[in-house]
């Protein structure tokens, strides 16, 4: 049975900023807790590796839907791993921006479901977004950013006209 989970932050950086930072997914082992690794496979496809609770779990995730400072929505590919989400950014005004996550999921194994039973998973996602804001308060720019457009999984050009 998935699990949905939810957070919201607001961090003290432009909304440009804010998702810049987002769109550089190698970067998340940073801040986000259980994330050993994540390799970005082509503008739409990422590798994850993850522990959770001393389980090590490997799947794709494609991008499905993004638009620069809107959102970033994907979802896994591998049939065996179920995991999607979708983050939004809402600028709040000029230096200031609220970042709202979701992330759906199914915990498989005993270790994983009494997580989820106990919502560790939910905290977890809660603490990740503070370390998030943490991250990119302190640094005070992005470490890189990817402006292109993703469609129903596909990416279109900067003008929205068709795809590259």
């Amino acid at each position: 049975m998935s699990t949905t989970l939810t957070a919201s932050t607001e961090v003290d950086v432009p909304v440009r900023v804010a998702y810049d930072q987002w769109t550089q997914f190698e970067s998340f082992p940073e801040f986000l807790g259980g994330v050993d690794r994540v390799t970005q496979l082509s503008s739409t496809m990422t590798h994850w590796v993850v522990s959770i609770g001393g389980v090590k779990r490997e799947f794709d995730a494609e991008i499905v839907d993004q638009v620069p400072d809107r959102h970033v929505a994907w979802r896994s590919v591998n049939e065996e791993v179920l995991h999607r989400g979708s983050v939004s950014f809402t600028e709040l005004d000029a230096d200031r921006t609220r970042i709202d996550l979701e992330i759906e999921w199914e915990p498989e194994g005993f270790v994983e479901q009494a997580g989820a039973a106990l919502q560790l998973d939910d905290l977890q996602v809660k603490s990740d977004l503070k370390r998030f804001k943490e991250f990119i308060e302190r640094r005070g720019a992005e470490t890189g950013a990817w402006r292109g457009e993703v469609h129903e999984g596909e990416r279109t050009d900067r003008s929205g006209s068709g795809v590259v």
